[in-house]
């Protein structure tokens, strides 16, 4: 039986390559972005090369209720999700208070509000037919606070931390959740976040978004709760626990600070 994965954010960078991966392995997509130009040349590449069926919604999921809005054209439309992927989001880089205000709400209503409402309301079709799978992006910048980045990695951190309650809740449903948490990445991401003197990312052979969405599109169908891409991102992760706080902090300031003298 044909399964539908939707993809936010499914324009450019992880969120592409994801609806690629889905593709190729045969699901049809729902693609979902604010640039219905890139959205459609993406739908005419994957329906000319695998036997999929695409459907195009052009939304910014930012915007105040927007997430209800298009479950109500999916719903609309005939389509059921099996397959939920939260990857829409977006950074900023800076110290906090000289950042822009408007932006940063915005980034609020993206990375946590519009995820958890889209979640809110597939969770619940999904649970009532027992079966589905979530995976909610989130990032390696969710395992500590992240000085000049400080709204979008406690944004991160909620999806994480979200993402794992939901997995237990819902795993008896048949339902599993996972947090995807990758590390920088070649994608769209550092421009976005006006990080392209960052030392995180300057001169760094970064890995790919199909890396990624290949490695993600795995964890997700085993039902991993956390998947942490790539083994050095993992250690760094986890080695929060054995050091003091302001001591992670420190260093994770000293890696994201925009000079590399």
């Amino acid at each position: 039986m044909k399964t539908t994965a939707l993809i936010t954010g499914a324009s450019s960078g992880i969120g592409m390559a994801l609806a690629k991966v889905f593709a190729s392995k045969g699901h049809d997509l729902i693609i979902v972005a604010r640039n219905s130009q890139a959205l459609e040349l993406l739908r005419a590449e994957l329906t000319a090369q695998y036997a999929i069926n695409v459907k195009v919604f052009q939304k910014d999921l930012s915007e105040f209720n927007a997430a209800q809005a298009l479950y109500t054209d999916i719903k609309q439309s005939g389509l059921t999700v099996d397959y939920l992927i939260n990857n829409a989001g977006f950074g900023d880089f800076g110290m906090f208070a000289e950042t822009n205000w408007d932006k940063t709400q915005q980034m609020l209503a993206l990375n946590i509000v519009a995820l958890t409402q889209l979640t809110y309301l597939v969770l619940k079709d999904m649970s009532a037919k027992q079966q589905g799978r979530i995976m909610n992006v989130a990032s390696t910048a969710a395992f500590q606070a992240c000085p000049k980045m400080a709204v979008y990695a406690a944004t991160k951190a909620y999806v994480m931390s979200f993402t794992e309650a939901i997995n237990n809740e819902y795993k008896t449903f048949g339902v599993t959740a996972t947090a995807l948490c990758p590390g920088p990445t070649e994608s769209g991401f550092m421009d976005a976040a006006s990080m392209q003197n960052s030392a995180a990312f300057k001169g760094k052979k970064l890995p790919s978004s199909m890396d990624v969405a290949s490695y993600a599109y795995k964890a997700m169908m085993k039902g991993k709760s956390v998947a942490i891409h790539g083994v050095i991102n993992a250690i760094l992760a986890n080695a929060g626990r054995f050091i003091p706080r302001d001591w992670v902090t420190a260093i994770t300031r000293k890696v994201l600070d925009s000079s590399t003298k």
